[in-house]
């Protein structure tokens, strides 16, 4: 006899539509969908096995799982339902849970059952995303032909409480590497520093072959979860020799880890299936869902070459991996809250606080290498009128267009800030006045050539006025230097606007001059362009 394709019973309540996204990963993984809703189902299952008790028809094969979709806010009697349907319809075939995403703002206010609470209920997985189903998906149907589950050893089923405790009866010398780990990732402002801290501290505690910590990355892909090393560290490696790739080796060594070579076991734990150990191509690994709110950040994994991993070792991680997982987030709360705090927020560009440390930074290597920065201050002409005659609504979109058009004439090395209403700064490192004056005599070439729309369809021209002033030539630090370009912005003005004017203030500390020299390891190329 020919058996039935493998397939899913998916469980949803008669008034709602199942999720396309849902669906769509099943059909692309190859898995047949039988969708059911609750209502209808209840009469036609009670119908169906009373007439195959009369007829004695065979049982048809029972599905790989049964799916049932959990929204925000969802109501627990109507969880109940579901559940004591499908296990009086399917016996023995496992149920998972598949949260519903809300759009927009609807179900913001809803609270979501945690992954705990839907295991209590009898779910024995939790799909977050339809991207993981997949992956659940085989691992079930290679385990149990007969309809039971039978998972991995899962150590610990991933569980959103939020709570944190080291394992008793550590040793002292184990608990104080704990909380030097734990306070060595307050305040990091980006995940690879955060990631990397914690394995350097980790291998103090648990010792492995390889230690790798994996994100669950944005890309959308139907057939399984993707994972992206950010940190790789092998507490065995030592740097032999001076080559310079064997330093790049150790210190980025997630480089050594090529997409898709992660363990099944992180996949699976990526995907909902909790803390597991298990052996695979002959190596012992464990991985460590890292987890924040409701979310999975990513993976903690470890692997080693003999000795399976202690159930002493795997209380450790399980316990760090809550304030892994929050130095993770928050080191993207971090980065994002510094990026906006200097990021102009109309035109995008820098803002007058990113100017000041960068410029600040751009000096002291110029004074080391001997070499000059220079800044260029410009301010449009007359842009009073475009606020006046067309609205501030259409003055914010000219200066919009303004910034895109200034980017499109300076180097990626280079740095523009909006440094007031209409006031810009461009700073030109390695870069002398000669060919400052260049550059800025072709951004206001191109400002008086443009037309600006104003997001209404506008043909608005305008000119623009440049100050131009370097270091160590015109002033020695950074606020000296923006007051001097503005000095020449202002004299630009007083020729009728639409020119560029040169800084005539020169330094008097001559000691200052002397100092900056341009040493023989720089050399100067046919543009202006100084490489070191």
């Amino acid at each position: 006899m020919v058996s039935m394709p493998r397939h899913v019973i998916l469980l949803t309540d008669a008034h709602e539509a199942p999720a396309y996204e849902l669906i769509e990963a099943l059909r692309l993984a190859g898995v047949k969908t039988l969708i059911e809703g609750l209502r209808e189902a209840e009469v036609e299952a009670a119908t169906s096995r009373r007439e195959t008790q009369r007829l004695g028809e065979q049982v048809p094969e029972p599905p790989i799982a049964v799916l049932y979709e959990v929204a925000a806010g969802a109501d627990m009697v109507e969880l109940h339902g579901a559940i004591e349907h499908a296990t009086a319809s399917w016996p023995g075939t496992p149920l998972i849970a598949c949260r519903r995403q809300s759009s927009g703002y609807h179900g913001l206010s809803l609270r979501s059952l945690d992954g705990a609470s839907l295991k209590r209920l009898g779910f024995r997985a939790i799909a977050d995303k339809a991207a993981q189903l997949p992956a659940i998906l085989r691992e079930i149907d290679g385990h149990g032909a007969t309809g039971e589950l039978r998972l991995p050893e899962i150590v610990r089923p991933p569980d959103e409480t939020g709570s944190f405790a080291l394992p008793p009866r550590m040793k002292s010398s184990s608990l104080r590497a704990a909380f030097d780990l734990i306070s060595s990732l307050h305040f990091i402002g980006d995940q690879n520093s955060a990631a990397h801290t914690a394995l350097a501290k980790l291998t103090v505690l648990v010792n492995a072959d390889r230690w790798t910590i994996y994100l669950v990355s944005d890309i959308k892909n139907v057939d399984a979860t993707v994972l992206e090393s950010i940190a790789v560290l092998r507490p065995a490696d030592k740097v032999v020799g001076d080559s310079i790739d064997d330093w790049r080796r150790l210190l980025m060594g997630s480089d050594d880890v090529p997409p898709g070579s992660e363990s099944k076991a992180a996949r699976l734990s990526a995907a909902g299936m909790g803390t597991l150990k298990r052996k695979e191509r002959g190596q012992f690994v464990v991985t460590v869902p890292l987890i924040c709110g409701e979310r999975i950040l990513g993976v903690l994994e470890g692997i080693r070459e003999q000795h399976l991993f202690k159930k002493s070792e795997i209380a450790v991680l399980d316990a760090l991996s809550l304030p892994i997982a929050s130095a993770l987030a928050n080191a993207v709360r971090i980065g994002e809250a510094e990026r906006l705090s200097q990021t102009d927020d109309l035109t995008k560009l820098h803002n007058a606080r990113y100017l000041r440390q960068f410029l600040l930074n751009e000096i002291r290597r110029a004074r080391r290498y001997g070499t000059s920065v220079a800044a260029l201050f410009l301010d449009l002409d007359d842009f009073k009128r475009v606020n006046d005659a067309h609205g501030h609504l259409a003055g914010s979109h000219v200066l919009m267009e303004m910034a895109a058009v200034i980017l499109s004439s300076i180097r990626d090395t280079d740095a523009v800030a909006r440094y007031g209403g209409d006031e810009f700064v461009i700073v030109l490192p390695d870069t002398g006045m000669e060919l400052a004056g260049s550059v800025a005599e072709r951004i206001r070439e191109r400002i008086a050539s443009h037309h600006f729309h104003g997001g209404r369809n506008l043909e608005l021209s305008l000119t623009a006025s440049f100050g131009v002033a370097a270091f160590p030539q015109h002033a020695p630090s950074p606020q000296q230097l923006i007051a001097c370009a503005d000095t020449a912005m202002y004299e630009a003005k007083a020729a009728n606007k639409n020119c560029v004017r040169f800084s005539t203030a020169l330094i008097q500390d001559t000691k200052i001059q002397c100092e900056v020299t341009v040493t023989p390891e720089v050399v100067e190329a046919e543009d202006g362009k100084v490489f070191s």
